[in-house]
C-alpha cells in the first residue's frame, strides 16, 4: 500500500511541475503578445520585428508544449483519470484546430522572411487572439482536471 501511494503522489508531483510549465508558457505567450497588440499602428519604424519574432517562438513553444507534452502524456495512457480524459477528448479537436492556426500565423511572420508585410498583422493578431482565448479556456478546463 505504502508503494502504491508514493506513486500516486509521484504521478502527481510530476503533474503538477508540467501544469506548472505549461502556465508558465502560456502567460509568457500572453505578456508577449499584448506587447506587440499595443504596438499598431504596424509601421516599419517600430520595434516590431524583434518582438513579433519573439513572439513567434514563444507561441510555438507553448502550443508544442501543450501537444507534446499534455495531450500526448494523455493520449500515451499516462493519464487513468476518466474526467481528464473525458475533457481532453472533448476538447483536443478544437485546441488542434488553434495549433493549425497558430502555425500559420508563424509560419506568415516569423519564417525566413526578412520582412514580413505587416498589412495583416493587425487583423491577424486578433483573430488568433480570439482562438486563444478559445483555447485557453478549454486548457483551464484540463489543467482544472488535472490537478484535482
Amino acid at each position: 500500500m505504502t508503494v502504491q501511494r508514493e506513486e500516486t503522489k509521484e504521478r502527481r508531483v510530476r503533474t503538477q511541475e508540467m501544469v506548472d510549465k505549461w502556465l508558465s508558457e502560456r502567460q509568457q505567450m500572453l505578456v508577449i503578445y499584448c506587447q506587440l497588440a499595443g504596438l499598431e499602428p504596424y509601421t516599419p519604424d517600430k520595434p516590431l520585428k524583434k518582438l513579433l519574432r519573439e513572439f513567434c517562438q514563444v507561441l510555438v513553444d507553448y502550443i508544442a508544449f501543450g501537444h507534446f507534452e499534455v495531450y500526448d502524456r494523455i493520449g500515451r495512457g499516462e493519464e487513468r483519470r476518466t474526467q481528464v480524459l473525458q475533457i481532453a477528448e472533448d476538447v483536443y479537436p478544437r485546441v488542434a484546430k488553434v495549433a493549425d492556426l497558430a502555425v500559420a500565423f508563424n509560419d506568415k511572420y516569423e519564417s525566413a522572411k526578412l520582412d514580413p508585410p505587416l498589412d495583416d498583422l493587425d487583423r491577424d493578431l486578433s483573430e488568433l487572439g480570439v482562438e486563444l482565448a478559445g483555447r485557453i479556456e478549454m486548457e483551464d478546463q484540463v489543467v482544472n482536471a488535472l490537478l484535482r
